[in-house]
């Protein structure tokens, strides 16, 4: 996963917008394998914290603490708690293994003393191997530049999004896309494991479960658990499409999977997650 493209030609302004993203990855050491990570500033219409945000720097604890040869192939969490955005999260890093191909390492993030996630992250040394990929893009779908920008989105000081595929408003919540186009809203350093972080912050935005008809009360519920497969590196700004599918409704659970591919086409990852699905009544 080493092999990556060059940073697209972007402007000086959106520059400046990425600095947001990069202070939220840039990690505090406080000891060995303890770091605290921030929240976005100024967000005050989010009192909980973002799970992407959480299971991004959780892989940013996690990556600071491998050998160099080594890249990020998969995460996978538990949210287990909302996390407050008015507080730092402390991230304690354990190195469960160190072989000679792969790393371990388990993250708990932590806030007022209690895990908010707990993820495990697994690295790999670079390898040349076999190439295959069953699933392409999905067809027909516009490119970015012929769509608009929305006028609002939770993520917009971070992602740079243009929606394909939106479900149906939820109560007093809009409907969440299960299709878009995704960046960062400027150039990144070039640093394959710090795109491999925004991938994973990406890979929490929507829900495959928008496809599914809302119901009467409609459902809303938190993300219990999530997972991410890196196939490919690739540039987090430049375009990338996320597409997400569900895949079963039981037990007051939903489950959808997805991919993002670039815009040559490549799978970049592969999601899986799992949250609840409950009645929504307004209090």
């Amino acid at each position: 996963m080493t092999d990556q493209p060059a940073a697209p030609d972007r402007g000086e302004a959106e520059s400046r917008d990425v600095a947001e993203l990069l202070r939220v990855l840039d990690l505090e050491e406080l000891d060995r394998d303890i770091f605290r990570g921030v929240n976005p500033a100024g967000d005050v219409r989010r009192p909980r914290l973002f799970g992407g945000q959480v299971a991004a720097q959780a892989a940013r604890a996690a990556s600071l603490t491998v050998p160099d040869d080594r890249s990020l192939h998969s995460l996978h969490g538990y949210f287990l708690r909302a996390g407050r955005a008015d507080r730092p999260t402390i991230l304690h890093v354990d190195r469960d293994r160190d072989g000679g191909s792969y790393s371990a390492r388990h993250v708990a993030a932590v806030q007022d003393g209690e895990v908010i996630m707990s993820v495990l992250a697994s690295f790999h040394v670079d390898e040349d191997g076999p190439e295959f990929q069953a699933l392409g893009p999905p067809p027909d779908v516009p490119p970015p530049d012929d769509l608009p920008a929305p006028n609002f989105t939770p993520h917009a000081a971070i992602f740079d999004l243009r929606v394909v595929g939106r479900g149906e408003p939820r109560g007093d919540f809009p409907g969440s896309p299960h299709q878009f186009w995704a960046r960062a809203r400027g150039p990144l350093p070039d640093d394959p494991l710090l795109h491999a972080c925004v991938l994973a912050y990406l890979s929490d935005v929507g829900t495959g479960l928008a496809k599914l008809p809302p119901g009467d009360p409609p459902w809303m519920g938190p993300s219990l658990d999530h997972a991410v497969w890196f196939h490919h590196a690739g540039r987090m700004d430049d375009w990338v499409l996320v597409d997400l599918v569900p895949m079963a409704a039981a037990g007051a659970r939903g489950f959808y999977t997805g991919t993002v591919h670039d815009l040559a086409g490549r799978l970049l990852a592969t999601i899986a997650q799992e949250h609840v699905m409950r009645p929504y009544v307004r209090s």
